[in-house]
């Protein structure tokens, strides 16, 4: 069975795509979700290509998605099967590890040892070490060590000698051991050029025998090439801009300039970045590239801009096409891929086919922020909505369930139990600082009675950059005919998590724990 396919099994269903030979071009952004930070490989034993981003404080970590064609893509699985780098990631007491954790990583597939290798920094101090003998793993943590492989790009070279270029503004090139698990050499090859206040984001290649680092200023709107001018990966290395301030094809985002190179037909190269889009957060998008007789590629641009749309760089792959919409109705014994709990969860506090998803309160608090087990999923499209199906009578005196826009900037529409009492309740304004820090846990702006125990919960987001910014939130009796609830909660546009808005389910106690909730189905959707 194709590698996709086990992994998406608890997941939406799939839907065969038909092949469409007149359908000759592709559209940016190539996902409207938020995928950042993407480091992208081919892989020639499956001849597919393989994709890693960032994911921060979310659990598991940093996802992987698949492609044959590097346009359609899905999701088959996260590096991290959770985040065991501290108990700030579970969320203890007060700690907590918000936009730390997977920043910019690197994945690699090793042909000699027939094994895969993810590598990343977690708190600008520690390096992890993650293998697995599958894309989709199981993956194991094998090692960690300083110094911090900052924002990293991993080459496995032609006689299999593993290389790790790293740094923002100061950039070395370190040599892995022969098993990849700790550092052999390391050389400093370059600093920031003067026309750049920094560089980051950095991605190593080996192409037709030369070394190249691709990197970016990213407060300047740069991206850079830089190419060893010897046969050493350790350079000398001179540099010049793959482009400089190109318009974005998502409108109202600024230029992308932080990405991989990736090859689709022998000798034609691709740069894949993303647009800084929010409040949904950051989206990849594609654009061939050109190589000049001095060995140093372009962007190829349409009227000075990223094109909105180019030549497709591999003919469609007619195979099973991922569903990013759908209903979940939580089926079998864990997640879809698309899932990820915000921290790591207490999995004692979590039920699966029960059917549906049962989640027991695991927090006494009134912050959100500090609830452990909130569930969250990533918007998709313009104009997403999501709606959450919810069992309460589970609920005890104290609790509280429901469904939130999720950010550092947060809203939510819920169920309260008080006494042996429910109401309906849209709570606004929870807040919190740039690295975790409850600034404001908001204020119930509406309420509404309900005399049973199972509710829908809705909310549509005006997401896109040029949208309304605005999350509008409903609840239904029925689940077929919804009401509003408070005036539209307006969304930031501020990127303190680096991840955009989410879907939170979320259920937690404020005076003791011992309640639960049965989430029955989700739907997500893009109007």
């Amino acid at each position: 069975m194709l590698p996709f396919l086990l992994a998406t099994a608890l997941t939406l269903p799939l839907t065969l795509a038909q092949s469409q030979p007149d359908l000759q071009t592709f559209t940016n952004p190539i996902i409207y979700a938020d995928y950042p930070d993407n480091d992208i490989f081919h892989h020639p034993p499956s001849n597919s290509y393989y994709f890693s981003s960032s994911s921060f404080h979310y659990s598991p970590g940093a996802p992987i998605l698949q492609s044959w064609d590097l346009i359609n893509w899905h999701v088959i699985g996260h590096s991290l099967p959770s985040l065991a780098f501290g108990p700030a990631y579970d969320i203890n007491g007060n700690e907590t590890s918000y936009n730390l954790g997977t920043w910019a990583s690197t994945l690699r597939y090793r042909p000699s040892n027939e094994q895969w290798y993810w590598i990343g920094c977690t708190n600008f101090w520690t390096t992890w070490v993650y293998t697995a003998p599958e894309a989709a793993g199981p993956w194991e943590q094998r090692a960690s060590f300083q110094p911090c492989f900052y924002d990293c790009g991993m080459l496995v070279d032609d006689d299999d000698s593993l290389y790790v270029v790293y740094g923002s503004n100061n950039v070395s090139v370190s040599q892995l051991a022969a098993d990849g698990l700790s550092i052999q050499q390391t050389h400093s090859v370059f600093t920031f050029p003067e026309e750049c206040t920094s560089v980051e984001g950095n991605r190593m290649y080996k192409i037709n025998g030369t070394y190249y680092v691709l990197n970016d200023c990213p407060s300047d709107s740069v991206t850079l090439i830089w190419k060893s001018e010897s046969d050493s990966p350790f350079g000398p290395y001179t540099y010049k801009p793959l482009h400089t301030g190109v318009a974005s094809p998502v409108p109202g985002t600024g230029p992308p300039v932080q990405g991989s190179l990736v090859e689709g037909r022998p000798g034609e190269w691709y740069f894949m970045s993303f647009a800084w889009n929010y409040p949904l957060g950051r989206v990849p998008v594609l654009a061939p590239i050109a190589w000049g007789e001095d060995g140093f590629p372009v962007l190829e641009t349409v009227d000075g801009g990223w094109g909105e749309s180019y030549p497709l760089p591999l003919p469609e792959h007619p195979l099973p096409e991922w569903n990013w919409t759908g209903v979940d109705y939580f089926e079998g014994t864990g997640l879809g891929v698309l899932w990820q709990w915000n921290h790591n969860p207490d999995l004692t506090r979590v039920g699966f086919n029960e059917p549906g998803l049962r989640l027991y309160t695991a927090s006494v608090t009134g912050d959100l922020y500090l609830a452990r087990n909130t569930l969250t999923r990533r918007l998709h499209g313009e104009d997403p909505y999501g709606i959450v199906e919810i069992e309460f009578g589970g609920m005890v005196d104290g609790d509280v369930a429901g469904l939130a826009a999720f950010k550092d900037a947060s809203a939510w529409i819920g169920v309260l139990r008080e006494g042996s009492e429910f109401r309906i309740a849209v709570r606004y304004g929870l807040m919190m600082g740039q690295y975790g820090g409850t600034t404001s846990v908001g204020e119930i702006v509406a309420t509404a009675p309900i005399a049973q125990t199972k509710v829908w919960f809705k909310v549509s987001l005006g997401a896109a950059a040029v949208g309304s910014h605005e999350a509008v939130f409903e609840y239904s009796l029925d689940g077929e005919t919804f009401v509003g609830l408070g005036e539209p909660y307006k969304l930031t546009t501020d990127y303190l998590f680096f991840m955009g808005y989410r879907y939170g389910i979320f259920n937690f106690a404020t005076k003791e724990l011992g309640g639960f909730v049965d989430v029955v189905s989700f739907v997500s959707e893009s109007s």
